[in-house]
């Protein structure tokens, strides 16, 4: 018995040598490798902290705001200190002799028809001045605001709203009258259009009794506060107000989205674009306003959803011919047709997007296209007599937030490349053998002391074969072709959107930086417009229709698996992935529905149960799955909350707690369902002050320090820590 006591004595001290050994060499490593890293993080290197805080390290993106009535000047909204609150600016037309305007409240103003006066408000007070913004006078004012200033056709007359109701003021003359007299519970009137001939107004009012409460309670006052805000559909009308006999005609009324109302020169013709209420029919009606007829000349329908950014219509400057855009044979193209709905052109075509398009005169049409490819936009214009098309861009680059001046001879947009945060641009589209001109300089230089890496842009065929899908790919600082690396996938947020383009990111400018950060180390970080993304088609975004989750998450395996094809390089058994509303959402969906390929999640203010979000937001939930009580079926399968009980995976999940969007009710009934099946794997961080925005850099910088650690714990030490655990 002795004997046997003092073998195991020894093999138990043997062993614990062994693993004494195995802990020391492991906290030896640590000790040289940490301090190492630490030594050679310098200013000049990319920090968790110098990402979320201020000043900006990209600096402020310049805002357009309108060109000056001479139009030789541009204004627009920026922060020369990278700072968050914005001031006025205005550089001329070669972007030099830079000024700042705050203060100017005639900036943005409305120009008279007859380009000689503008009119603009100052706290709920009516002013005009000269075109110049020189001799400026008080034309109205009253104890209430006067809002909606629009112009008659001939320049002499306003019209605008008090306390939700039409008045016009002359601007010769003391003249003030009210035309309407609404109930007290009818809807206040927006004034949308003042008639060619000045006999009509166009009026709407949206009627929101129907809409339904919701609620976001406040914590961090003295007593709790109930955060109260209302959602729904409104019941819109449109009707055309004769100013002379005050007789109003209803035109159009129904729960619809209203995309545009445009009319003729002469006033005559007005034309109404709108949608159903879940976006799946779209009906263009011109009404003679004259001999008061009407007729449908547009029709589309889908079974996903229209996608209203895309659907344009707008009357030539001088003609009765409608420009229209539409996805009807697939893909956002140009059409024309006459008032009538007769001689319809397509005047684009091909497997791209016209994401943007406008009269430049009633011959010509400025237009930006995916034609190159969809990873860039560049800027055309097409002339309808001739049939000649110009390509007025060379240098590869994303453009958008297209902005032409009054007299339609300028475009100012913002255009961004890889690692080169958007600068506002501007053509001379009368001079296309000028090149584009930026016409500000907002980056700061200690952004571009930093080395970015630029990402690897990859087309690659989804598993079916119908769909080509674009990721970027950053491989680690050091790169070693026959090493393995674990993955973080970044899954943007909207659904609907293009977050894959060779630029910098627009909408998620602090995670392009974070991606960068997990870069440096050690990480292969993936991202994708997996299906649902626009700029790729209609029914590549309608794929996911009835059905959210599912075909996004095909798309992100069959990236990882073309890079594990192609590469070699990336660990598929340590798969991250992270992102914020719909990509949290798709953060918890991919990791419930695939846990064998993604191992970890961290999902930002995530939807977690889409049946929530309708409430919240009807046109966006309502277009891609119907109604809840219609089709619960779609919306059972499609939320991460279906999937909690038998959820494998670690997950972290952070939440502001006065979301109004995405409310916190969707993070708490996901935590509830976890702890009802008896997990206990997952972390929750909630941000009391924050709603579905963030707008504090200490909330910014804590939440992305948690998963920075959540995926270091999971994805790297444990694997780490395997040799020395053996």
């Amino acid at each position: 018995k002795s004997k046997i006591q003092a073998h195991l004595l020894s093999i138990l001290m043997h062993n614990s040598g062994l693993i004494m050994q195995k802990i020391f060499r492991f906290f030896l490593l640590y000790s040289i490798v940490i301090p190492a890293l630490a030594a050679a993080q310098g200013l000049d290197t990319l920090q968790l902290k110098t990402i979320f805080d201020v000043p900006y390290l990209p600096g402020i993106r310049p805002e357009f705001v309108a060109f000056s009535p001479d139009e030789d000047r541009v204004f627009f909204h920026w922060n020369d200190s990278s700072m968050t609150q914005r001031k006025q600016y205005s550089v001329n037309l070669s972007g030099e002799n830079l000024e700042e305007t705050d203060g100017d409240e005639s900036i943005g103003s409305l120009l008279s028809p007859n380009g000689k006066m503008l009119a603009f408000n100052i706290e709920g007070e009516l002013w005009i001045s000269d075109s110049n913004g020189e001799n400026k006078r008080l034309l109205e004012s009253s104890q209430s605001k006067n809002e909606n200033p629009v112009w008659s056709p001939d320049s002499r007359q306003l019209a605008f709203i008090r306390e939700g109701d039409v008045w016009i003021t002359s601007v010769t003359g003391p003249l003030v009258r009210q035309l309407t007299k609404k109930k007290e519970d009818e809807p206040d009137f927006r004034i949308r259009h003042w008639s060619g001939d000045g006999k009509y107004l166009i009026l709407t009012q949206h009627d929101t009794s129907e809409y339904w409460d919701l609620y976001n309670p406040q914590y961090i006052h003295k007593f709790v506060e109930p955060g109260h805000t209302r959602r729904g559909q409104a019941l819109i009308t449109v009707s055309s107000f004769e100013i002379d006999s005050l007789r109003s005609r209803e035109l159009l009324k129904g729960v619809i989205y209203l995309n545009n109302i445009t009319a003729n020169k002469s006033g005559t013709l007005l034309a109404i674009d709108h949608m159903d209420k879940f976006l799946k029919e779209r009906e263009v009606t011109v009404f003679d306003l004259e001999n008061k007829t009407q007729m449908v000349i547009f029709k589309n329908r889908t079974d996903g959803w229209i996608y209203p950014p895309l659907s344009r219509l707008d009357f030539a400057p001088n003609d009765d011919k409608l420009l229209l855009t539409s996805e009807q044979d697939g893909f956002s193209h140009v059409y024309t047709l006459n008032p009538d709905g007769s001689e319809q052109v397509q005047h684009s075509q091909g497997e791209y997007e016209v994401s943007w398009a406008v009269w430049k005169d009633d011959q010509t049409i400025v237009y930006a296209s995916t034609a190159e490819g969809p990873g860039e936009r560049h800027i055309y214009t097409f002339s309808l007599d001739t049939g000649d098309t110009r390509k007025f861009t060379q240098d590869e680059g994303y453009r958008y937030d297209f902005n032409l001046s009054p007299d339609r001879r300028y475009l100012v947009y913002h255009k961004t490349y890889w690692n080169e945060p958007a600068d506002l641009h501007l053509l001379d589209l009368d001079r296309p053998e000028h090149k584009e001109n930026q016409i500000t300089e907002s980056v700061p230089g200690r952004f571009t002391s930093i080395n970015w890496q630029t990402p690897e842009y990859i087309r690659y065929p989804s598993r079916d074969g119908e769909r080509m899908i674009s990721m970027s790919v950053l491989k680690p600082v050091n790169f070693e072709p026959n090493q393995k690396y674990p993955v973080i996938v970044f899954a943007h947020g909207s659904g609907s959107l293009q977050n894959v383009f060779k630029g910098w990111s627009i909408n998620f400018f602090r995670e392009y930086m974070f991606n960068q950060y997990l870069n440096k180390h050690g990480y292969v970080v993936v991202e994708v417009d997996f299906r649902h993304s626009t700029g790729y088609g209609r029914e590549f975004r309608e794929d996911v229709t009835n059905r959210m989750g599912y075909y996004e998450t095909n798309d992100i395996i069959d990236a990882l698996d073309y890079l594990d094809t192609t590469g070699g390089f990336v660990d598929l058994d340590r798969v991250g992935i992270y992102g914020g509303s719909y990509g949290g959402f798709l953060a918890l969906y991919a990791v419930s529905l695939a846990p064998e390929r993604f191992h970890v999640a961290a999902a930002l203010r995530a939807v977690t149960n889409w049946e929530n979000y309708y409430y919240a937001n009807p046109w966006y939930a309502g277009a891609r799955l119907g109604h809840p009580d219609e089709n619960p079926g779609h919306y059972k399968r499609s939320s991460p909350l279906t999937y909690a009980d038998s959820l494998t995976r670690p997950v972290l999940l952070l939440h502001g707690l006065i979301d109004d969007n995405v409310g916190f009710q969707d993070a708490m009934q996901y935590i509830n369902r976890l702890m009802q099946s008896g997990n206990h794997d997952f972390e929750l961080m909630v941000y009391p002050s924050e709603g579905h925005a963030f707008k504090q850099q200490e909330s910014w910088y804590d939440k992305y320090s948690r998963i920075d650690n959540f995926f270091e714990r999971h994805l790297k030490r444990k694997k780490e820590m395997e040799p020395f655990l053996d």
